[in-house]
């Protein structure tokens, strides 16, 4: 009995070492591993501290909701998409690319989206391709935009502020709305496109300009009957110059 319990406890702690040698010495691996083929839903690409600095994923793992990221919120609302998502070197996210495109009952929809964006902000460049049909109606667009943003904006700030405009515009939409023109005077929310380059809904192609409120001011642009024109127009949006003038 003696030699058996010997033997066992000479056999456990010889099983145990080789546990641990195998394990360490799969960790010790040094240099580049090589692979044919590899399956995997997310990747996450860090620094040697831990930070994340990007995030390749599928659908279902990327991050909304309550998940964090870099010890920071996500945006609660984004809808799950496949892609990628950028940070800099402070873990704040930075930019992405995320596409999709399913069927719908009378057609289809599909998207994709490069974006940069401000430091702690959000786009400021944005590549977009939008592709929808409903029946024997289609509407593909790609533009390539260029956005100001508010020189106080943070992505934190922004979530709490949307979070309380939200649940104000519930109760009170027209308080939501003043609430909205205080944050935007202020510098934290808001923003206006600045340019557009391609092809738009009304399915003209040109060069878009809009001045410090988003309202357009001047177009140079090939219409759908492909025509080019120039047009210039006011603060109000009135069109105030025309080239080649309108025929009366």
């Amino acid at each position: 009995m003696n030699k058996e319990l010997i033997f066992l406890r000479a056999f456990a702690a010889a099983t145990v070492m080789g546990m641990v040698f195998l394990t360490s010495s799969a960790f010790r691996t040094r240099g580049n591993q090589k692979f044919s083929e590899i399956d995997v839903e997310r990747i996450n690409i860090v620094e040697k501290d831990g930070t994340v600095k990007m995030i390749i994923t599928n659908v279902n793992r990327f991050p909304n909701g309550s998940d964090k990221v870099n010890s920071r919120p996500t945006n609660e609302d984004r809808k799950k998409r496949s892609g990628m998502l950028f940070f800099n070197e402070d873990g704040i996210e930075c930019g992405g690319f995320i596409y999709d495109g399913k069927k719908s009952a009378n057609g289809h929809s599909a998207g994709l989206s490069l974006t940069y964006d401000q430091y702690d902000g959000d786009q400021v460049v944005q590549l977009l391709t939008e592709d929808y049909q409903e029946g024997n109606e289609r509407y593909v667009g790609s533009v390539l935009a260029f956005n100001d943003r508010p020189g106080k904006e943070s992505q934190a700030r922004s979530l709490e502020i949307m979070k309380e405009l939200e649940a104000l515009g519930k109760k009170d939409p027209d308080a939501m709305r003043k609430k909205y023109k205080e944050y935007e005077a202020a510098g934290l929310i808001g923003g206006a496109p600045r340019v557009l380059l391609g092809k738009t809904r009304s399915q003209n192609n040109g060069l878009f300009l809009f001045d410090d409120k988003g309202m357009p001011r001047a177009m140079f642009y090939v219409d759908k009957d492909n025509n080019a024109k120039l047009d210039f127009f006011d603060d109000k949006g009135n069109t105030i110059a025309s080239f080649p003038e309108k025929k009366k």
